[in-house]
């Protein structure tokens, strides 16, 4: 059996060193991942954008857990911001929220129409950018 290999701390420096923490980079990640986790798609016959978290929950179970994992990105992007630990409480209400109505039998994907975890967590990270970073705003169109 193979011996697992460490990283060493440069090594994984370098690797996330790829990963640009300028805010400015950061607010483009944010909006990418939140983007696709819910509004990646229209449902046809409706107006209503729904994304990946969505398509998760219909998975029992198993799905609700990897949206979890996917929305806890932007837990990690506000650590890296030096976001307040009550914002990153508040956003980790939210996708632990998220999580738990996914775990819902058969109706675990409806909640996500009307409680988007993503969303909410993306203004907060935009109200902190904005506040200390306004260099990084954007003009919504």
């Amino acid at each position: 059996m193979a011996k697992p290999t460490r990283i060493s701390p440069e090594l994984f420096e370098q690797i996330a060193g790829h990963l640009d923490r300028n805010p400015a980079a950061v607010r483009r990640r944010v909006v990418a991942i939140e983007r696709l986790l819910e509004r990646s798609m229209t449902i046809p016959g409706t107006k209503h954008p729904v994304g990946l978290d969505f398509l998760l929950n219909l998975i029992p179970v198993v799905g609700s857990f990897i949206g979890a994992a996917m929305g806890s990105y932007m837990l990690w992007e506000a650590r890296n911001l030096g976001m307040s630990r009550w914002q990153m409480a508040r956003m980790a209400g939210n996708v632990g929220t998220d999580w738990a109505l996914g775990l819902i039998p058969v109706v675990g994907a409806v909640p996500d129409f009307f409680f988007r975890s993503n969303t909410r967590n993306l203004r907060i990270i935009r109200k902190h950018l904005d506040r200390h970073h306004p260099a990084t705003a954007t003009v919504e169109g």
